[in-house]
């Protein structure tokens, strides 16, 4: 079976869109595009992609290579620390692969990126000896690749390989530049926090304090436990807790409601339909463009993906059940079978006990299906 990566590349650009659509569409054009994530405050936008280790290669150069024609770091201000255009850039294993794989295909597309456009590379996870992004951000360390001077107006590429995280962001309401402060260091584990978050608090805009959070160890202190938490220290400091958000993508297992339509492997499943679809179309014929706009209401569809029980299970259905529709048809893309198997098999492992025992035929013609 051939793996499948996420990379999860992270650029300082957010204020203007048809910018963040011009790096997402020349990373997409190479791989499956998952998401586009845009925040304007952060000036700063976070693209969701999936596929082989090729695939995942060109993909990572192009966006590093539109990002430094399309961004100058010169110009740039935002409230999120950044040392790059395409700022970092890591990979994370799905299904089988393993990180020492990931992390091979993040120095793979490192090489790629020196060698082609010239702006330095550093290494940083596991694809970089355990170096962190805070060794990088503070000057602590040089560039792997390049350097030691930044590229003028791209800076400098951070690539990783990196387990699973969800970003996810907390709008604080009443909070101080202290109170803030405070309480994202009371949610980091070494001063007493729930395992696996990492927290900052950001003045957001016009005084609003917004609590940034990456949840590193999901099987601890998925979304809904954060929450809690936050909304538990916050009460102690007479700070409220406002809407939240997922930024990017969460796993299917964790995801929270805000999480509605930004269920990662939901965003596979519908990656893997528009993959197909412009393979009907290349095949040409009526039969095959009629093919295609199935398969597109389908990725729209999967692509909207709510975070109850039964709408995984709808997600889970829909996107085992597409590739015996692409074997009929004889449209069976490598790399968009490999998307919707995995995104199946994901949806079906995020079914509570519960849903097994109440949707019992549902799930037992689900598995049959799954083989």
């Amino acid at each position: 079976m051939t793996l499948l990566f996420e990379a999860v590349p992270n650029v300082s650009e957010g204020r203007r869109a048809e910018v963040v659509d011009a790096i997402a569409g020349a990373a997409g054009a190479l791989s499956g595009l998952l998401d586009a994530h845009a925040d304007p405050v952060h000036n700063r936008a976070v693209i969701s992609l999936a596929g082989f280790a090729e695939s995942m290669v060109a993909a990572l150069a192009a966006v590093v290579e539109s990002s430094a024609r399309l961004i100058d770091l010169r110009a740039h201000s935002g409230v999120h620390p950044r040392v790059g255009a395409a700022d970092v850039l890591p990979v994370v294993p799905l299904g089988g692969a393993s990180m020492a794989e990931a992390a091979t295909v993040a120095r793979a597309a490192g090489e790629r990126i020196w060698a082609e456009l010239q702006v330095p590379v550093f290494f940083y996870g596991a694809a970089g000896d355990g170096r962190t992004l805070a060794d990088i951000r503070a000057g602590r360390v040089l560039p792997d690749l390049g350097g030691p001077d930044p590229h003028p107006s791209a800076g400098a590429a951070c690539l990783g390989a990196r387990g699973p995280l969800v970003a996810y962001n907390v709008l604080l309401e009443g909070a101080t530049a202290a109170s803030a402060a405070a309480l994202a260091r009371s949610l980091r584990p070494r001063h007493g926090g729930p395992p696996g978050v990492q927290a900052l608090a950001f003045d957001f805009t016009g005084g609003v304090w917004q609590l940034s959070m990456n949840l590193v160890e999901l099987e601890r202190t998925p979304p809904a436990a954060a929450l809690a938490e936050v909304r538990r220290r916050a009460a102690r400091l007479d700070i409220g807790v406002g809407p939240d958000e997922v930024v990017g993508l969460c796993p299917a297992a964790f995801v929270a409601p805000s999480g509605a339509g930004r269920v990662l492997e939901a965003r596979l499943a519908a990656a893997g339909a528009r993959r197909s679809a412009a393979a009907a179309r290349a095949r040409g014929g009526e039969e095959m463009e009629r093919l295609a706009q199935r398969l597109v209401a389908a990725a729209a569809g999967l692509a909207a993906t709510a975070t109850g029980q039964d709408d995984l299970l709808a997600a889970a259905e829909a996107a085992a059940a597409l590739p015996r529709v692409l074997g009929a048809a004889r449209v069976q893309e490598p790399e968009a079978v490999a998307m919707l198997d995995l995104a199946a098999r994901g949806l079906r492992a995020a079914l509570h006990p519960e849903t097994l025992r109440r949707r019992r035929e549902r799930v037992r013609l689900l598995d049959r299906g799954l083989g």
